[in-house]
């Protein structure tokens, strides 16, 4: 059995598809497992013990007329390939046309309407009743190929070379460590820069072990050099300095994390860290943090989730000024006082 896997976006999006990677390697482990993700994120599945290779997309390739013979390539590489599933868990234009031009035996995708991609498909998943979360969208997709969801697998296991080259890297040592991730895709998805200053440097305070790791892309260093101000001599300033693995590798030895609706918080959820996530117009029962919805906050405005990357709403971002560093560092000292985490 040759599948190949379509999730190449975004960072959040594939982290919460692996899953229905590990569950098919479980039910066949003979089975080749291919995945086509963007280029800028193959780092993430470079390597992976369930897969038997990775599969390059540029979106430049398909954007501009003149990469397009370069696409074109690529498909006619994956049609020799000759695949007996393609599963397309995007479930967007491009994806479904992907899963098209692949040319596989069966065609299996999520039924998602908003750019016509299920006319493409010859299984169409639909959406479980409710509001399910993108977890479960993905995996309600194992079920046309017969694989029952069973919760025994390693999610992101753990890759050794890059703890240890973190730790001869930074001053990790002994601390305990609280991750923040201040920055979005979505500005309308930040709580304000201000706010996470004032909650970390709560946070320490009285507490002369706890160190804080500042997560972010290089983009968002500016931002993160803002918050670590909060306790400049207990905070770490990764913004822009690590690789995806190394963030990876952070999350995992940190103890809990504090962040936005955004990949990282994803791969926090995917760890089991304890999470406490902030959500502005964003809905978390479809997107929080999977099995840690309980543990987002969220104002309950008319407007939200907007679900919108605009905000329109007067004054602006609302669903997280209110939001108050006080109440956030509340719910970090509960799940403190739980034993979850530090």
């Amino acid at each position: 059995m040759r599948i190949l896997i379509l999730k190449p976006s975004s960072l959040g999006d594939v982290v919460n598809a692996i899953p229905v990677l590990r569950l098919i390697k479980r039910r066949d482990p003979a089975a080749s497992v291919y995945w086509w993700i963007n280029v800028e994120l193959a780092s993430l599945l470079e390597g992976d013990r369930d897969l038997d290779g990775v599969i390059l997309f540029d979106r430049r390739h398909w954007g501009s007329p003149w990469r397009w013979p370069e696409a074109v390539a690529s498909v006619r590489r994956v049609r020799r390939m000759g695949f007996d599933v393609v599963l397309d868990l995007q479930g967007l234009l491009r994806s479904g046309l992907m899963a098209w031009l692949a040319n596989g035996a069966m065609t299996v995708g999520v039924d998602d309407p908003r750019e016509g991609a299920p006319a493409f498909y010859d299984v169409r998943v639909p959406r479980p009743e409710g509001r399910p979360h993108a977890v479960d969208w993905c995996l309600a997709a194992l079920g046309p190929l017969g694989a029952p969801v069973a919760w025994d697998f390693d999610w992101l296991p753990i890759r050794a070379e890059v703890v240890d080259a973190i730790r001869r890297r930074w001053p990790i040592g002994d601390h305990p460590w609280l991750a923040v991730q201040p920055g979005a895709r979505w500005l309308n998805k930040r709580w304000p820069a201000e706010h996470f200053r004032a909650l970390v440097r709560r946070l320490t305070q009285g507490r002369p072990d706890l160190r804080v790791a500042i997560l972010g892309g290089a983009a968002e260093r500016e931002l993160a050099e803002a918050v670590r101000q909060g306790a400049p001599d207990r905070c770490l300033n990764l913004a822009g300095a690590t690789t995806l693995w190394e963030m990876i590798e952070w999350i995992r030895l940190s103890s809990m994390m504090v962040t936005n609706d955004t990949g990282p918080m994803h791969i926090a959820a995917a760890l089991g860290r304890p999470v406490v996530a902030v959500f502005g117009p964003t809905d978390p029962l479809r997107t929080g943090p999977y099995g840690q919805v309980g543990h987002v906050l969220q104002e309950a405005l008319a407007c939200a989730p907007c679900r919108q990357p605009r905000c329109r709403h007067d004054p602006p971002v609302e669903c997280l000024t209110r939001l108050s560093p006080e109440r956030v560092a509340e719910a970090v000292e509960r799940r403190w006082a739980s034993g979850s985490a530090c």
